[in-house]
């Protein structure tokens, strides 16, 4: 014979303040482990951008629709460019990093919006240092390059990277690890 019994939700509100000290146990246990993983375990990733702005030199002050649009084209080719190992070798030799160039692209994002001539490059490292010096070196190095390798020279540092006097990590995000910790130890606490 199978009794099926159904508990009323008064039932359960009672349930969950008799044993609402364990539930706030394992809140703080699961909070203090989340707190812990992030502070000594995770190594904090910093972020660095800079600028790039693609624009014909033009020596009449004229800025003709043939070459904005030609610009235009060229950022996706640019975006190509920027990470690739003729760019990244002479940055890793220039820092003197210990990596490859394979390594250092996956550090490296490239971005423009739609319809812009902005390119906006971004390094994540362990250093902020770094991360400024790989971005402002990408830069620089791209923009010396771009010449010798598609014969125009319609590059411009729009903004160099710089580092804040109290640098913020990008990842880990302490105040979401925590909330994950509380949320994971209330699951459990009423779990059980």
């Amino acid at each position: 014979i199978v009794v099926e019994e159904t508990i009323s939700l008064n039932k359960i509100v009672e349930i969950i303040r008799k044993r609402i000290v364990l539930i706030i146990i394992f809140i703080i246990i699961s909070s203090s482990i989340s707190l812990g993983i992030t502070l000594y375990l995770l190594t904090p990733i910093y972020q660095a951008q800079t600028q790039i702005l693609v624009n014909q030199n033009s020596n009449s002050g004229e800025v003709n629709s043939w070459s904005t649009e030609s610009d235009l084209r060229l950022i996706n080719t640019y975006n190509e460019i920027i990470t690739s190992p003729v760019i990244l070798t002479p940055v890793i030799e220039k820092l003197e990093l210990n990596t490859t160039p394979e390594l250092l692209m996956g550090q490296i994002t490239v971005s423009s919006k739609s319809e812009s001539k902005v390119v906006n490059i971004s390094v994540n490292a362990t250093d902020p240092l770094q991360a400024v010096e790989i971005a402002n070196t990408v830069a620089e190095v791209f923009k010396e390059q771009i010449p010798k390798l598609m014969s125009v020279d319609n590059i411009t540092i729009l903004s160099a990277a710089k580092q804040s006097d109290s640098p913020r990590p990008l990842k880990p995000n302490k105040k979401l690890n925590i909330a994950i910790g509380i949320v994971m130890g209330l699951m459990i606490g009423v779990g059980l």
